[in-house]
């Protein structure tokens, strides 16, 4: 049994236990105090049931009555926080493909802000991210009509739609004056959860999100990376990139942290009850076997990401680099309900281990390097990388005619030199097509140049 299954039993049973608890410890003079205590609550649900027989025999036209309870449920519990909702069948069952990592749709994750759509964080190799959503940004009409006043789950059914029909959607962007149109494609969405690639000797692993796959897709390309490098022995450190990365299954963000770090806490849950409450705690074993990290989050890191960061960084087994991360500190479970839909209710928050709620509040980077934001015809571009990596190497002594040879190197440490030159090359590229990731790769670089090696 993993250590995944063993903690999922445990909060299982633990709910279990509880429930049984609550259904027998009933005496007789709390039964007095209920009932007078429970009267107005009735009387509310008799309002209700009035308003609904008043709504179903009098409204100007004929009302679905499924649609209307489901109306009506939706309603109480968007009313509580963006997050909770009722999910009808569809959309429950859509919402249990995703965690299986494939899916329709556009590739966005959205809350609700000010009446209006919140782009969490594109997803990556998505329409969206293909069309140049960003995070931050707002949704104000889809195909022309106003999302303002819809709830939540309206607003994502009319975005909605056959994979290879086009949708317009209005995006207003903090920084751009007026709103403006973008088309987009609606595509099946494949979700690869790990990707991994080598930058000299780091190790860049990128999660996209936080689904069944995400700790083997994880686990696979640090191997995959570690191998082209050579052996675990040179690799000078890993980054952890959980940019635009909006959460998912809180059992994975365990996994995850839990991979990098030999003991103590990853994160706590507390509900309403003291009881509900529950710590999840790291078992031995590192992946890495304590080589340095570096975690890249932005305003796109969202929940499962925020518990990784905060984790390995209050443990300091990482340092954290971008900017704040979005600030989703709560806990949602998914009930299923009778008639095959389900409910999400915010049930409890969590906290890092040093026991700071970042609900609205988001991660801060130890380092905070912002993204340059790079603009038409502006320099900086790959051409103009490589020109002035050109015009640099025209100027040096070995250019010139009649050079003297170096005599204090050997062919061996020529070749050697030559190499960690093309290697500085490469990195100058790197900072120009992702300045925060060649950040993070310079201070495992950094880290490994001070470290002395073993005789």
């Amino acid at each position: 049994m993993t250590k995944t299954m063993k903690k999922f039993m445990l909060s299982v049973l633990t709910g279990t236990v509880a429930g049984v608890l609550l259904t027998t410890q009933v005496a007789g003079p709390l039964i007095a105090q209920e009932t007078r205590d429970s009267a107005p609550v009735y009387e509310q649900l008799d309002l209700f049931g009035d308003i609904f027989e008043r709504i179903r025999s009098e409204y100007v036209e004929e009302v679905d009555t499924k649609k209307l309870i489901e109306a009506a449920i939706n309603g109480m519990l968007t009313s509580l926080d963006p997050h909770s909702n009722y999910m009808p069948a569809d959309d429950f069952n859509d919402m249990q493909v995703q965690t299986r990592g494939e899916f329709g749709g556009l590739g966005i994750e959205v809350t609700q802000e000010q009446g209006f759509i919140k782009v969490v964080s594109p997803m990556d190799d998505t329409p969206a991210a293909k069309a140049g959503i960003q995070a931050g940004d707002f949704i104000t009409h889809v195909n022309g009509e106003s999302v303002l006043g819809l709830m939540l789950d309206q607003a994502v059914d009319k975005m909605r739609g056959e994979v290879g029909s086009e949708i317009i959607i209005t995006v207003v962007r903090e920084g751009v004056q007026e709103p403006f149109d973008v088309s987009i494609i609606r595509d099946t969405i494949k979700l690869t959860a790990a990707k991994g690639r080598v930058v000299g000797n780091t190790v860049v692993i990128r999660l996209t999100t936080f689904n069944d796959q995400t700790y083997p897709g994880l686990e696979a390309e640090l191997k995959k990376a570690v191998e082209k490098i050579g052996g675990m022995d040179k690799v000078n450190g890993l980054v952890l990139d959980l940019r635009n990365n909006p959460g998912g299954l809180l059992t994975q963000a365990i996994e995850v942290s839990d991979a990098f770090l030999d003991k103590g806490e990853i994160v706590s849950t507390r509900g309403r009850k003291p009881q509900d409450g529950e710590r999840f705690n790291a078992e031995p074993g590192d992946l890495i076997g304590g080589k340095p990290m570096v975690v890249l989050i932005n305003g796109g890191s969202a929940s499962a990401s925020e518990i990784v960061s905060g984790a390995l960084q209050d443990h300091r087994r990482a340092i954290v680099v971008g900017t704040k991360s979005f600030g989703k500190g709560s806990v949602q479970s998914v009930v299923p309900l009778r008639g095959d839909g389900a409910m999400r209710l915010t049930t409890a928050r969590y906290y890092t281990p040093s026991g700071r709620s970042i609900q609205a509040l988001g991660i801060s980077p130890d380092i905070v390097v912002n993204q340059p934001v790079k603009k038409a015809g502006e320099e900086g571009t790959e051409a103009a990388a490589a020109a002035a990596a050109a015009e640099a190497k025209a100027r040096g002594e070995a250019d010139l005619r009649g050079v003297l040879s170096n005599d204090s190197m050997t062919e061996d440490e020529k070749r050697q030199y030559q190499d960690e030159q093309e290697a500085a090359a490469e990195a100058a590229k790197l900072r120009d097509e992702d300045y925060q990731l060649a950040y993070a790769v310079d201070i495992l670089k950094g880290a490994a140049a001070i470290v002395p090696k073993a005789e």
